[in-house]
């Protein structure tokens, strides 16, 4: 089974993550995958270290695993999913495995970066949020779910979470098929996804 892959960007807390939430529900049996497992692993290096790590920076994902895994599932076939750790920034030793299904969502920073990967992407949605509500989605988060202090989180910000979005996840935009709002009620944007599906559908039936 070839699946239709769903490709939805943004920047950091734009609502990526909910929004493929909801269409995942409205899509029985879709997987939602996130570049956030494809982070690479720092075990050798020292936990200070790793910190100090631009995470907001495509060369922190490992492409080349993320890619042969969606030219697996492009194809039919399963794959295995990392699991990652951002308390400690290592992979786990868990893994999800991830089967064909009729859709297939990818989510992520940089889901529109590698030409290859918007190759795969059937459907291209951009999720777009004013910044400062990014940012205070983002040091809401972080504190409660991932350990941070809101100092570290607001250094790390500054230091590279906004310029990295200016410069490499903004600019992918233009590749989006469809731009959603990542303020407006969550229902409005998922119907907005699913009537673009639909019309693809009846496009590539007709």
């Amino acid at each position: 089974m070839k699946p239709h892959i769903i490709g939805i960007a943004g920047p950091s807390c734009s609502g990526k993550t909910e929004l493929s939430r909801q269409l995942a529900q409205a899509l029985p049996g879709t997987s939602v995958v996130s570049l956030d497992s494809y982070y690479r692993g720092l075990e050798d290096m020292p936990l200070e270290e790793r910190r100090k790590v631009n995470f907001d920076h495509p060369d922190a994902i490992e492409w080349p695993l993320l890619r042969a895994h969606l030219e697996m599932m492009a194809e039919g076939h399963p794959f295995y999913e990392p699991d990652y750790s951002f308390s400690e920034h290592t992979r786990t030793a868990k893994t999800r495995r991830i089967e064909p299904s009729n859709f297939m969502i990818v989510e992520g920073l940089f889901a529109f970066h590698w030409p290859e990967l918007r190759e795969l992407l059937d459907t291209k949605v951009y999720v777009e949020t004013d910044p400062g509500v990014c940012f205070n989605r983002r040091l809401a988060r972080d504190v409660a779910e991932r350990g941070r202090t809101p100092e570290s989180v607001i250094e790390q910000y500054q230091r590279t979470v906004k310029p990295s979005a200016e410069w490499f996840v903004t600019p992918s935009r233009r590749f989006a098929d469809l731009v959603v709002s990542g303020e407006e009620p969550l229902a409005l944007s998922t119907a907005q996804v699913l009537h673009a599906l639909d019309r693809a559908s009846n496009a590539a039936g007709a």
